[in-house]
């Protein structure tokens, strides 16, 4: 996992019959719950944290020690 101001990268394993689209509104959800649990505040100010797009790649033969350069390169970029 990268953080930036405004997104996030992540590298996960996720079978493609599953859908990647469900495991993703499941990581929202989940983040979105325990925010408003620990930052309660901005619940009255906004309806939701999350819009419903997302962007998700595939690493196709790539190692994952090249995923995780990539990502921990993209702060620098």
């Amino acid at each position: 996992m990268e953080t930036q101001p405004d997104h996030v990268h992540l590298l996960v394993t996720c079978n493609l019959r599953y859908g990647i689209h469900r495991l993703v509104e499941q990581i929202k959800s989940r983040l979105s719950r325990l925010l408003r649990t620990d930052f309660p505040h901005p619940k009255s100010r906004m309806p939701t944290l999350w819009t419903n797009s997302c962007f998700v790649a595939t690493v196709g033969g790539a190692t994952q020690e090249i995923v995780n350069r990539y990502a921990e390169h993209q702060r620098d970029a």
